[in-house]
Parts: structure tokens; sequence; C-alpha cells
């Protein structure tokens, strides 16, 4: 898998590159998962910003209560399973078995159901950490050569190749690829070597990520509820706790991150309401500044976007890693039956089979967060009609739950 690196001594050519057939520029949650697809298949190479985790014996069943999850929907489980994920997950993961979506104020209210949908769970919340650490631990068994704490130089597309020069812990070196697929994140190194654009829009918002003890057991229900300020969703957790998820302006973030405990769970329960009881203790707050970020292309030459390379999405419905790791899973299906992974006809392909999925999820998000941020009068009522006929409506509440299961933009055969 790696070419020789002898060079004449005084010369100034560059040292040869190693060659693999496709480089996963960035080993976080999506693009783990994508090179675990594309092992048994190809020679793969993962390159990491980050150091390799430590894991340790029994690192997937510890964790603090308050720990950060991500809420993952049904396609999104039904990938884990084909990867041979989900046996390490599921031990760890919160069934989902239903979601409430309200806004503050009215009484129109959508909710939707495992039962509705013929499924145990429409997802499930499992800590990032337990993701992680379950899919690098599944690399290193499948034998992926992994460059941790590597960060890349620069991308030089070829005919036949695309070189990446990185900086690794050793020095420089370079790989040739027949394809580079970038996973490194909405700010992506690679889409900005290629010189590929990106549609950026903030919002003017923060989400406070963090997570609550509930005095009532939340029976596996997740909840969205708009507010004046932003949407505030409290997502089930193992035993008595909630991931709880508050977005509100930036100029209020500030004042929330300053309130003790005591006093921010008093106005998080003033927002939520009492359906759980009493919010009983806090976790740690973290805060995150929200924008859009769309890749003007998911593709270059010799070259795929996936995950937040390719669409980095406001947090609201809980579209953006689902929808990350469709891309993944609809690239890796293309190459499992392909013979160059960086042609240009394969590369189109992958393009057009992401279009739909892509627009339809990062719209909807969109359209959320700003619909529901717009304070004009007349504009409430369209609101709360358009929550009623999501429940009432059975055409708008069946392409709702479908879209909420993620099952539109699944490869073919899922």
């Amino acid at each position: 898998m790696t070419a020789a690196r002898h060079v004449e001594h005084g010369s100034n050519a560059a040292p040869a590159a190693d060659a693999c057939d496709i480089v996963v520029v960035g080993g976080g949650l999506v693009g783990a998962s994508l090179a675990l697809a594309l092992a048994p298949r190809w020679r793969v190479r993962v390159v990491e910003a980050r150091p390799a985790p430590q894991v340790a014996p029994g690192a997937l069943s510890q964790g603090p209560w308050d720990e950060r999850c991500i809420a993952v929907n049904d396609g999104s489980r039904r990938i884990f399973e084909d990867l041979g994920l989900w046996p390490a997950l599921r031990g760890q993961a919160q069934a989902i078995r239903a979601t409430q979506i309200s806004e503050r104020g009215r009484f129109g209210v959508a909710r939707f159901t495992a039962a509705e949908a013929g499924l145990d769970a429409l997802g499930w919340n499992i800590p990032v950490r337990v993701l992680g650490l379950a899919a690098w631990q599944a690399l290193q068994a499948a034998k992926v050569k992994i460059s941790s704490a590597t960060q890349v130089l620069n991308v030089q597309p070829e005919r036949e190749a695309t070189v990446v020069e990185l900086a690794t812990p050793a020095g420089t070196t370079r790989i040739r690829a027949r394809l580079v697929v970038a996973a490194d994140g909405a700010h992506s190194t690679v889409r900005e070597k290629l010189g590929v654009g990106a549609e950026v829009r903030r919002y003017g918002q923060h989400a406070i990520v963090t997570a609550v003890r509930i005095a009532r057991p939340h029976g596996g229900v997740a909840y969205e509820r708009f507010t004046r300020e932003g949407p505030l969703a409290v997502l089930p957790k193992a035993a008595d706790a909630c991931s709880l998820v508050q977005t509100v302006p930036d100029a209020r973030c500030e004042a929330l991150m300053a309130l003790d405990d005591a006093a921010y769970l008093i106005q998080a329960q003033a927002v939520f309401g009492g359906r759980l009881g009493r919010f009983t203790a806090l976790g740690r707050r973290v805060p995150h500044a929200l924008e859009r970020v769309v890749s003007a292309s998911v593709i270059a030459p010799r070259a795929a976007f996936v995950g937040n390379a390719a669409q980095s999405l406001h947090p609201v419905a809980a579209q953006g890693f689902n929808l990350g790791l469709r891309d993944a899973g609809n690239l890796a299906a293309l190459l499992a039956q392909a013979t160059d992974p960086g042609a240009g006809a394969l590369l189109e392909r992958f393009m057009a089979i992401r279009q739909a999925d892509r627009a339809a999820a990062s719209d909807f998000t969109d359209l959320l967060a700003r619909v529901f941020a717009n304070r004009v009068p007349g504009l409430a009522q369209t609101r709360h009609w358009g929550l009623v006929g999501a429940q009432l409506v059975p055409a708008v509440h069946r392409r709702l739950l479908h879209q909420h299961l993620g099952h539109l933009g699944l490869p073919a055969g899922e």
C-alpha cells in the first residue's frame, strides 16, 4: 500500500506520494462510518486533525449522565446496522418512541409515533462519545490506516488521482488517491483548497446544549417546542434524564450562560412547561453559534463532500447528522460496484442522487428556523395552522413522518 520514498541526494524533487484508493479527510462520525463501509473493497486511509482517542476497556459503557448526545433517526439506525455498529450502540441508545412539536402559547400540536410507522422507535438518542468510539474501534478492527493529529496543507487534483499534502507529527507527507472524500466539517479545508464555494447564513442565534434530570418518566417522548426566542428541544436519555437544546438570540446567550444552575433551570422550566414535572438538576452547558453552510457542489474533480462539508444545518428537527450519514450511505452504495472510485460519471451520479434529499432537508430546517423566529403578527396564525395541518392532514403528516424517519434519502434496498 505504501510506495517507496527514495529521493536522490541533492535533488529538489518532492518525495513520492503514498498510494491508496480513497482518502477520507475527517474521522468524525460521518467520515468514520464511510471509511468503514468502504474498507472491505478499497484501500482506504482516514486523515483526522484530532489526536487518536484513548479507548479504554469498558469505554462504551462509561460516561457522565449529562454527556452530549445526538438523535439518530430510523434511517441512520439501518445504516449503522449495515456497518455492524448497531450491536455496540444499542445498549447505550435511548429509544425515541414519539415526538411532539408545539409552539408556546398556541394549542396546535403535531405528534408522530413509532407505532403509526410500524416501528419500535422513530429514532434513538445516543451519546456522541459512544458513536465515535464504536466507529473508531471498528476502523481499527478493519485495519483501516488512520493518520491522526494530521492537517491538510494542500489538495491537488490530477487526471487519474488527487495528491493530498499533509502535516503530520512526524513531518510533511503526501498521499496519492483516486478519490478524496471531504468529511472535515462545515468550514472544510478540502473544499477551500479545491476552490468550491459555500452559501453561509448566520442565524444570529446560539444553541445552548445541556441536560436535565426530570421528575416524571419521559416515556421515550421527544419534544420540540417553538418559542419567541427560538426552539427548545428535550430528548429522552437513560433513566430520569433528558438532553436539552435551547436556541436563543446571540444577545441573550451570554446572559443565560452567566446564570447559576438554579436560575437556568427556572427559566428553562418556564419555557418548556410541566409535561415532565420539575427539572431537578442541570448538566454542563455548552453554547454553539448557529449557521447554515451549504456547499455549492457536493463534488469536484476526483473529490466528494459528505456530512457537514456538504451541508451544515440549523439543529431544529435534528436533520443535519442524519442527512450527512445518508450522504455517506449513498456514496458507499455507488462505490460498492465501481472500478474507478473517482470517475467523473460516478461523481455526477452521486450529486444527482443527493440533490433531492439534500434540498428537502436543508430547506425544511431553514424554513422552520426562519418562520418560527419571525414575529410578524400575521405569520403566527400561519404557523399555528401549519402545526394543526401537520397533525390532521394525512398527506402532510405522512410526508413529515417519512422526513422525520430519514427514509426518503436512503440508498436503494435499505
